[in-house]
């Protein structure tokens, strides 16, 4: 199966990453790394005979650091990943530190980079090198009482994150290495074992974000592809998504039904004639796969509100 997605409206940013529906405020939410900004958006009525949604932006809050990701949290506000910390953002865009890993003091310089909550509410958040220093990364994992583990060490580039839909198995791409690999996932504890290869991207590009639909496929972006590719859960290729902007970075189901893949892309980088090749790059593209994305739970800080919320991609509950 071969689609194509479509430009939304608001402006190209630098690094545009980390898309997440955000259920109970019915609107999306996504970052530019490099600029420290985190977005919010809505989906509104596009102009033309595509059938498709746009997106207006809404609000933007500027932090002061690298931010690789957000999270919406059951107790209100977001959860940020970002520099090498992790941030609380309250409902009126103030900050304030939560907790910080032990990231290794070696004179390399780090910073955060994709984020996803896995079924229990936890937050796993990996790192990288600003340089991309081989093995200088990490992947932790947050639990909602402010403890981090580390569940990986000699990451290159941490990216990837989405999980089967029964939650046994978390899909994790190091993007040099040019595969998704697959762990098998302990939801009660949220350790990590028995991991091999899912899927190779071969020569045509770097595996980036990643979302999971409900049948169990993988909709992975290829950065430098200009490309969504989605692989079954046999890690076999099921259909690719063409997007007018090479530097592919994430993708995330969207809407109240989940059947928007929402598809954030990068200007960085890009030499001044590649950007005149390539003018919506840094833009978000929509497209409609046929397909239902699974939920992603909020961070589990409150756990009466966490318990209230439902897998059903057309039943979110509670207060976020």
């Amino acid at each position: 199966m071969h689609l194509t997605a479509q430009p939304c409206a608001p402006g190209p940013g630098r690094l545009t990453e980390g898309p997440v529906w955000h259920a109970a405020h019915g609107d999306l939410l996504w970052v530019d790394i490099t600029a420290g900004l985190v977005h919010r958006g809505d989906l509104v009525d596009r102009d033309d005979d595509s059938g498709l949604p746009d997106l207006r932006l809404t609000t933007t809050v500027g932090l002061d650091r690298p931010v690789g990701a957000v999270a919406p949290c059951a107790s209100g506000g977001l959860i940020a990943a970002a520099g090498t910390t992790f941030l609380r953002i309250d409902e009126a865009g103030a900050m304030s530190e939560f907790v910080a890993p032990a990231v290794p003091d070696d004179g390399t310089p780090r910073r955060m980079n994709d984020a996803k909550c896995d079924p229990r509410g936890r937050l796993l958040a990996g790192t990288m090198a600003y340089d991309t220093t081989a093995d200088a990364g990490a992947l932790y994992r947050l639990d909602p009482d402010g403890t981090v583990t580390t569940l990986l060490r000699q990451v290159s580039i941490s990216n990837g994150l989405g999980w089967s839909p029964d939650g046994r198995q978390l899909y994790y791409a190091d993007s040099p290495t040019r595969r998704v690999d697959v762990f098998d996932y302990d939801a009660t504890t949220g350790a990590l074992s028995n991991r091999r290869p899912f899927a190779d991207t071969g020569p045509a590009g770097l595996p980036d974000g990643l979302a999971v639909d409900t049948e169990g496929r993988v909709w992975v972006a290829v950065w430098g592809a200009g490309q969504v590719r989605a692989y079954t859960a046999d890690g076999e290729l099921y259909a690719v998504v063409t997007v007018p902007a090479s530097q592919v970075s994430s993708c995330a189901f969207a809407g109240p039904g989940l059947d928007l893949l929402m598809i954030t892309t990068a200007a960085e980088g890009l030499t001044a004639r590649q950007l005149a090749a390539e003018p919506d790059a840094g833009r978000i593209f929509v497209c409609r796969p046929g397909s239902r994305g699974v939920p992603v739970p909020p961070f589990a800080d409150d756990p009466a509100r966490s318990l209230s919320y439902s897998t059903s991609p057309h039943e979110p509950r509670g207060s976020v």
